[in-house]
């Protein structure tokens, strides 16, 4: 051995990185004919091995993407040891819709991309352990209920029982008031369970999650129209406070020429006729939907995908999604793109619908589309679409499905005095109270910022929350 010759010692063997767990699910030949669940869910092997992928930060700032505030790391590490009981009930301290979250809410966006093991790959999966908590839970059939604090005697009246109005209803409920729910449709559950495909979301899990809600003490009424069953004014006679959880139900149009004919829906319409009405059981329901061949689809969000993915299960032949920008641009999860892409859903990116044309009887035949280009930005920060003059085509479609946003219902701003809106006819509320113009009225979700995610619309429902059990106990900042 030479003296400069050092001796090295056998450095230990790094400890193999755990791969991110893929989720089970159907695959796409069979899930196109059926309208069962996609995803099937981890199984508990798979969960463990999942969150055993967490490092426990000392400074989680997975918490911080959270909209209600999760604590996430405790969840995860219940799960890593197999108390999933007890993960399931650390999630509802501060989420009592877990199984809908986990399920439908963009956690790529908001605590996933905050992971730091996402750094260096793939974040920790926390919808997906959140889903499986919650299922557990629910499937094992012992859903324990946290204690309800004695009364305050207050009274809160809440209208729209979607992710905002239950939000409001359950966290106010642990406070100890007494909470109705007002909601104008047959079901509860809001755009929960008319605007999301039983493929994506279960409705026996929406009313799983429901049904928790009130068996924490919280009164629902459905068929109950707020601005004609009563008015905003009729409930602050009875009630405390009052909370607005109404939703962006009112459609967007493209006001082209042939919006008119038959064979032109609404994505509302054509997925409330699908979800809450069971169209594609029809005759066994009663409310049927047009047999299409050839359908089209406006827009690149969620609810284009939604669309598009219940137009392949209803038995259309060809489903094109026609949207102005390119995919980079296009809004909808990543994940949800790549299904509608595995069924079968062709993309005509880039382009633009400028007339939709009939047939003699009134049907929709065809569609004019535009070819464009992007340009610079424009105010979503998003790169604006250009027409290219001369690039017009004709596309043969039979229905036009137009999902390309919603805005807020007239009818309750419009029978309530002293409630401001703003020029697209949302309620003006503070961003973090909820308060409106009208004293004891408060708002939140989509009724306030637009049509947008489950989640955003339960953190509105939970800040607001605070504020009114503070408004109606009289407490002071």
């Amino acid at each position: 051995m030479t003296p400069n010759m050092e001796i090295k010692s056998e450095s230990k063997p790094k400890k193999p990185k755990i791969p991110r767990q893929a989720m089970p699910q159907q695959d796409a030949v069979t899930r196109r004919s059926n309208f069962n669940e996609v995803p099937l869910g981890y199984t508990p092997e798979l969960a463990v091995t999942e969150a055993s992928r967490c490092i426990m930060c000392k400074k989680p700032k997975c918490i911080e993407g959270c909209p209600v505030e999760i604590d996430i790391p405790a969840f995860i590490q219940l799960i890593k040891v197999r108390q999933f009981e007890a993960a399931a009930r650390k999630i509802k301290e501060q989420n009592a819709l877990p199984a809908i979250c986990g399920r439908v809410c963009p956690q790529e966006e908001q605590c996933e991309i905050k992971c730091v093991i996402g750094i260096k790959q793939q974040p920790v999966a926390i919808g997906r352990l959140e889903r499986f908590a919650a299922d557990y839970e629910r499937e094992l059939g012992e859903i324990i209920l946290p204690e309800i604090p004695l009364a305050t005697g207050k009274k809160i009246a809440v209208v729209g029982s979607g992710p905002a109005g239950l939000t409001v209803a359950g966290e106010l409920r642990l406070r100890g008031h007494q909470v109705t729910i007002f909601e104008a449709l047959h079901k509860p559950g809001g755009v929960l369970i008319y605007g999301i495909p039983e493929f994506r979301l279960p409705k026996a899990i929406v009313m799983a999650e429901v049904d928790y809600v009130q068996k924490l003490g919280v009164k629902l009424v459905c068929n109950a129209v707020i601005g004609r069953y009563a008015s905003v004014d009729d409930l602050l006679q009875e009630y405390d406070a009052v909370f607005l959880g109404t939703g962006a139900g009112l459609p967007y149009f493209m006001k082209i020429p042939g919006e008119n004919l038959n064979g032109v829906y609404s994505a509302n319409e054509y997925l409330t006729r699908s979800n809450l009405m069971k169209a594609y059981r029809f005759p066994e329901y009663d409310t049927p939907i047009a047999k299409s061949n050839k359908v089209a689809v406006l827009g690149g969000g969620n609810v284009a995908m939604d669309s598009a993915r219940t137009a392949v299960r209803l038995g259309a032949e060809k489903v094109y999604i026609v949207y102005r920008r390119s995919r980079k641009e296009m809004p909808a999860r990543i994940e949800e793109i790549e299904r509608a892409e595995e069924e079968g859903v062709e993309f005509h990116l880039l382009e633009n619908p400028v007339e939709i044309l009939g047939s003699q009887d009134g049907w929709v035949r065809a569609m004019i589309n535009i070819r464009n280009e992007l340009g610079e930005p424009d105010a979503s920060g998003r790169r604006r679409p250009v027409p290219i003059p001369g690039s017009e085509y004709e596309m043969e479609v039979d229905t036009v499905v137009v999902a390309i946003g919603n805005g807020a219902n007239p009818l309750l701003p419009a029978a309530t005095p002293g409630l401001e809106t703003n020029k697209w006819g949302n309620i003006i509320a503070d961003p973090v109270t909820g308060a409106t113009s009208k004293p004891g009225v408060y708002a939140g979700g989509d009724i306030v910022i637009g049509a947008a995610t489950v989640i955003l619309a339960m953190g509105a429902g939970k800040q607001a929350a605070r504020a009114m059990h503070k408004f109606v106990m009289g407490i002071l900042d």
